[in-house]
């Protein structure tokens, strides 16, 4: 279980449940999916407005997707008894056996199971950040169910559900390394096989609806109260820590970031402030329950400045990520989960796990480093063998016509702005529709058609 507190989902049942527990629980899990659809409006807003749809589209074919998956094998290969450490077996396929149980943590089975499909949807909706312009929409929901399947599930297993790594004692509060990193490294594979959008990167390719980014970006910070306070697994100290944590890591991560554009660009950006606070909440998603309130204003400090410095790796390495997901998420998620190494304190992270400012040894920090690279190196190689095999079969990417024409169109028969007249006058598009009739320029002023690189 996220926090690596002792907790078998499945089995220690007792008569009784805590209502505190499992109300906390049930809010939890409730927020943490209210991050995808801010993931959506945070990616679709980035995205130029012609292909906003089939960006949103593939965070809810996700949740549609992820969803099903669980309950038939997911929950099952994740959190069942482990075979090898590698994974778990499918003794809860179905989610069997589970309606009428508790736990040791004192919350129902099912509730346990719900909170952690949430998790599991969230981490392969991450990935369609990478790739946006340029996917169709059936092959990335192939992609999403086969690297669920061969990388969420096992990686969650590994690292939560009493796997090799959990066993070896690598600290992962709420997902650094199973969400953050194991998406990071499949969104780079994904952008390395479907290679470069036309026109980049000498086009910039600028967000079409800056408010939109920031309304998502508000909507995750939100959610993630659930996602990182909800991983506690009750209402309880760790869930008071993590609160405080991801708030003041968060708020610190969107100083940093904003203050190296004043220093690089002059200005800082209300772009530089989402992803700023995007990458906070990366960063102290594995560490929010083991660090003291100064270690995570420290730790969204740097989370928030390098990733800002990340996003230039992109153009120096020439492979285009559209919306920044190498460098936000598992940059973020790397930082955060080395960082444990340097900042744990043991009085929260357990006996022995006192980070090396903290008076602690080199063990922690070589455990983390150990379990990011493990799952880094696995998320990509698989996500690129997938990614690879639908490209080389039906095809992953649209066509160029599609890709420069609007891939919304081409791929869901719809536009989300309509500017085009609805009638045979002068009045269009919301005007139109709502029966108000713009005012009409002087005959004398020409009518210039809308920059794409200015629209979006």
């Amino acid at each position: 279980m996220p926090g690596g507190r002792e907790f078998n989902p499945r089995g220690g049942s007792v008569p009784e449940l805590d209502s505190g527990a499992t109300a906390w629980i049930l809010t939890s899990a409730a927020l943490v999916l209210l991050m995808t659809p801010g993931l959506a409006l945070f990616y679709g807003g980035m995205t130029r407005s012609k292909s906003v749809l089939n960006m949103m589209m593939m965070s809810f074919g996700a949740i549609g997707l992820v969803s099903l998956l669980w309950v038939f094998y997911g929950y099952s290969i994740a959190f069942g008894d482990t075979v090898g450490g590698i994974t778990g077996d499918l003794s809860a396929a179905g989610l069997r056996g589970m309606l009428e149980s508790g736990t040791e943590g004192g919350i129902p089975d099912l509730l346990f199971a719900g909170f952690q499909l949430m998790f599991a949807v969230i981490t392969v909706a991450l990935i369609s950040g990478a790739i946006a312009d340029r996917a169709k929409f059936g092959p990335w929901l192939l992609f999403a169910g086969l690297w669920a399947t061969l990388v969420y599930f096992p990686v969650a297993h590994w690292v939560w559900g009493g796997g090799w790594i959990y066993e070896l004692g690598v600290l992962d509060f709420a997902g650094g390394t199973a969400v953050h990193i194991n998406a990071g490294a499949a969104a780079l594979a994904l952008a390395l096989v479907l290679g470069k959008r036309i026109g980049w990167p000498k086009d910039k390719f600028k967000p079409h609806n800056l408010p939109m980014v920031l309304l998502g970006a508000g909507l995750l910070w939100f959610g993630w109260f659930g996602f990182n306070a909800g991983s506690a697994g009750a209402a309880d100290g760790a869930a008071a820590v993590s609160l405080i944590n991801t708030q003041v890591a968060t708020a610190a991560a969107v100083l940093g970031w904003i203050v190296v554009e004043w220093l690089r660009d002059g200005k800082p950006t209300t772009l530089g402030a989402a992803s700023g606070a995007v990458a906070g909440l990366v960063g102290i998603t594995p560490a929010c329950a083991f660090l003291e309130p100064l270690g995570a204003i420290a730790l969204g400090l740097i989370a928030g400045a390098v990733c800002a410095l990340a996003v230039g790796l992109k153009y120096k390495l020439k492979y285009d990520d559209s919306l920044d997901v190498v460098a936000v998420h598992m940059v973020g998620g790397i930082i955060g989960s080395l960082l444990i190494g340097f900042l744990a304190v043991e009085v929260l992270a357990g006996e022995g796990n006192a980070g090396l400012l903290y008076g602690g040894g080199i063990k922690l920090l070589g455990l983390q480093a150990l379990g990011v690279v493990a799952v880094l190196a696995y998320s990509f190689v698989v996500a690129y063998i997938i990614g690879f095999a639908i490209e080389k079969t039906i095809g992953f990417r649209v066509s160029p016509e599609a890709e420069v024409e609007g891939i919304d169109t081409a791929e869901h028969a719809e536009s989300a702005y309509e500017f085009s007249s609805t009638s045979g006058g002068g009045g269009g598009g919301a005007f139109a529709a709502a029966g108000i009739a713009p005012s009409a320029k002087p005959k004398s002023e020409p009518t210039e058609a809308v920059s794409e690189k200015v629209a979006g």
